[in-house]
C-alpha cells in the first residue's frame, strides 16, 4: 500500500491471515469491527478505500452493506462476494459452470430435513445458517443424531434454516489458495490435508506440495479454479476447498478472501501472496513464474484440551485448535516429524506405545504401522480386541484391561507415563453405541482424557498416526536437519 501511495483501512478480525508486520502508524486497524465503526474510521481518516479480504469471514459479511453505503472496496466486488457467500447463488453458479459439488439443501423444518438425509444417504453434514466457519457444525450418521443435533444445537425454524449436505466419507480434502487479477490467476498453490475430509482446516495437518494426489487431479483443480475466478471476476486473494474421491474433485466452498493457509504458502513458495494481492487491487500484478519446490512444508495444529476439563480430544468438523506450527524438510517424512515434534512433547527414551484401535477397519488399516513399530523395537501395549488382533497377525504386544475394568488397567499405563505416545482410533457411532454413550462415559473417552491430562502425545486420526509412524522408521532425531529458512531456497 505504501508503494502504491494509498491509505487504505484493512478490516481484519483474523490477524493470522496477514504475513507482513504492520503498525498503527500505517493507519491499518486490526479490530473486531461493526459497520458503524468501520464507517466512522473511514470518514475520520478520509481513507482512499477499504480492504475486506484479509480478515476472515466477518469483513466479507460487511462487504455488501459497505458497498451500498458508497465506500470503496479494493478487490473483488461486493456483488461477486455475495454470489460466493450465498449458498443458493453459489450452487447455481457451479451448476452453470458444470462443476461438481456435494448434494445439499437448506431446510426450515425437521420433516423435510429427514427426507433429504434419507434420500442422500447418511452420514450428512449439518450446518446452521447463522454461524461462521466450522462453528456448530456436526456430522450425523443416523436419523436419531440428526433429530438430536437439530433440536439442541441448530435451532431450526423459519428464521434459522440449516444446510444439510451429503458427507463424503474417505475423501481427501485440498486447499487451493490463489491471487487473481480481473479473473485471471496470478499465483496459486495446492495444499493437502493429511487427515481425510471431515476435519476442520484449522485442526488439520496440512502439507505442501501435495503427496497423495495425481498431477492430473491437480490439473483439474487448476481448471476449475480458473473457471470460478473468471466467472466471479476475482481480484485479490481467494481460497477454494476441494473434496477429491477416486480422483474426481468437487467444490465444498469458495472464500473470496485470504485463508489460514495463505501465510503458510507464502513461506512455502517464498512468494509474498499479500503483496501480489495489493498489486492486483491496483491492476499491477504480474503472473508468478511457478517452479515445483524441492522442499516440503508441513503445518501441525496445537490444542489446549488439557486446559478444558471434560472436553473430548477428537478432531471433528468444528475447529478446536488454539495454535499451529510449521516446519520445512527435504522430504515429507522429515517435515512431518519436525512439525509434529514442535507441536508436542515426546519422550523418546521410552520406546513404548499404547494402541487402542476401534473397529475392524481401523485395525486392518493400521496393521502396516503396527508392524513398523514392532520392527523399531517399540514395546506395544494394546487394549483387549486390539491385542487379540495384533497377536493373530504375529505382532508381539502386552494386553491391558479396559479403563472400566479393575486395576491394573489401561489408565494405570497412561498415568504412570509408561508410553511415549498413544494411538486411539474410534469408529463412527452407530445407534447402539450412541445409546450406550448416553448411559455412561465410554472407555475411549476415558483413555483420551487421561492421555491429554498427563501431557502425552495423542493421535486420534488413522492417516496422521500412520504417516507419523512411517516417518519414525525413516528418520531419527539426529537425522533431522536444522537449517535456516533461507537455506531451503538456495539452489
Amino acid at each position: 500500500l505504501k508503494r502504491h501511495k494509498k491509505q487504505s483501512i484493512i478490516i481484519n478480525c483474523n490477524p493470522e491471515t496477514v504475513s507482513t508486520d504492520y503498525d498503527i502508524s500505517d493507519r491499518l486497524y486490526f479490530e473486531n469491527l461493526s459497520f458503524e465503526t468501520v464507517a466512522d474510521i473511514y470518514e475520520f481518516e478520509s481513507a482512499h478505500s477499504l480492504i475486506v479480504s484479509v480478515g476472515g469471514q466477518r469483513p466479507n459479511n460487511l462487504a455488501k452493506k459497505l458497498s451500498k453505503a458508497g465506500f470503496k472496496l479494493l478487490g473483488t466486488s461486493a456483488n461477486d462476494i455475495d454470489r460466493a457467500e450465498d449458498r443458493n447463488k453459489f450452487s447455481a453458479l457451479l451448476d452453470k459452470l458444470n462443476i461438481a459439488q456435494p448434494k445439499w439443501e437448506s431446510f426450515s423444518n425437521i420433516s423435510d430435513a429427514e427426507k433429504f438425509a434419507q434420500k442422500a444417504g447418511y452420514p450428512v453434514l449439518v450446518r446452521p445458517s447463522y454461524v461462521l466457519s466450522g462453528s456448530a457444525m456436526s456430522v450425523c450418521y443416523n436419523q436419531n443424531q440428526l433429530k438430536d443435533f437439530v433440536s439442541k444445537a441448530a435451532g431450526l425454524g423459519p428464521e434459522h434454516a440449516v444446510t444439510i449436505s451429503k458427507y463424503v466419507e474417505n475423501a481427501k480434502e485440498l486447499e487451493f489458495d490463489a491471487v487473481a487479477q480481473k479473473g485471471r490467476l496470478i499465483i496459486y498453490a495446492i495444499s493437502e490435508h493429511v487427515e481425510n475430509a471431515g476435519v476442520h482446516s484449522g485442526d488439520a495437518t496440512i502439507v505442501y506440495p501435495t503427496q497423495r494426489i495425481y498431477a492430473s487431479t491437480e490439473f483439474q483443480l487448476e481448471q476449475i479454479a480458473k473457471k470460478i475466478a473468471r466467472e466471479l471476476k476475482v481480484t485479490g486473494p481467494f481460497n477454494i476447498q476441494f473434496l477429491v474421491k477416486d480422483n474426481r474433485p468437487s467444490v465444498i466452498e469458495v472464500n473470496l478472501r485470504a485463508s489460514r493457509t495463505f501465510p503458510l504458502l507464502s513461506k512455502a513458495l517464498d512468494a509474498n501472496f499479500p503483496e501480489m494481492a495489493v498489486d492486483a487491487f491496483f491492476g499491477q500484478a504480474k503472473k508468478y513464474d511457478y517452479e515445483y519446490p524441492a522442499r516440503v512444508v508441513v503445518k501441525s495444529p496445537q490444542f489446549s484440551f488439557a486446559r478444558l476439563s471434560g472436553a473430548d480430544p477428537v478432531l471433528r468438523v468444528e475447529m478446536a485448535s488454539t495454535g499451529e506450527v510449521a516446519a520445512f524438510g527435504k522430504t515429507y517424512d522429515e517435515a512431518l516429524l519436525k512439525s509434529i515434534l514442535s507441536a508436542n512433547t515426546f519422550d523418546f527414551e521410552k520406546k513404548s506405545v499404547l494402541l487402542s484401535l476401534g473397529g475392524e477397519i481401523n485395525k486392518v488399516k493400521f496393521l502396516e504401522a503396527a508392524n513398523i513399530l514392532s520392527h523399531l523395537k517399540y514395546k506395544i501395549f494394546a487394549t483387549d480386541t486390539t491385542a487379540q488382533f495384533l497377536k493373530q497377525q504375529g505382532i508381539e504386544c502386552s494386553a491391558v484391561k479396559k479403563a472400566s475394568e479393575s486395576s491394573p488397567n489401561v489408565l494405570d499405563i497412561i498415568q504412570s507415563k509408561q508410553v511415549a505416545f498413544v494411538v486411539n482410533l474410534s469408529q463412527p457411532p452407530s445407534r447402539i453405541e450412541e445409546s450406550r454413550a448416553k448411559r455412561h462415559i465410554t472407555d475411549g473417552f476415558r483413555i483420551r482424557r487421561a492421555v491429554v491430562d498427563n501431557q502425552i502425545p495423542l493421535f486420534t486420526d488413522l492417516h496422521l498416526s500412520r504417516a507419523f509412524i512411517k516417518a519414525l522408521a525413516n528418520y531419527g532425531l539426529k537425522d533431522l536437519e536444522i537449517k535456516s529458512y533461507a537455506e531451503y531456497f538456495i539452489d
